[in-house]
């Protein structure tokens, strides 16, 4: 015959292994969405700096951000980078 003792420290162990378990396992799944979240594009005036373009040179709004045009679009694709 199984002493209770032993029968409830066993039960008490499974009950902990499996919350670990558990909550390890949503931790590495909150980590993976963090990472494979998509993330926003930020407009940077150091493109325009650094190409030395006015921010309406790659975006369809003249001050720069939000959608680009086609020069825009080719200079994403390419690196952020224009082709010389």
């Amino acid at each position: 015959m199984k002493n209770a003792y032993s029968s409830t420290t066993a039960t008490v162990a499974r009950v902990i292994i499996v919350t670990g378990a558990g909550a390890l396992a949503a931790g590495i799944i909150s980590a993976a969405l963090l990472v494979a979240a998509p993330q926003n594009a930020q407009a940077t005036p150091a493109y325009a700096a650094k190409e030395g373009k006015p921010c309406g040179y790659c975006h369809v709004n003249p001050a720069g951000g939000g959608p680009r045009n086609a020069k825009g679009k080719q200079y994403q694709a390419n690196g952020h980078k224009f082709k010389k």
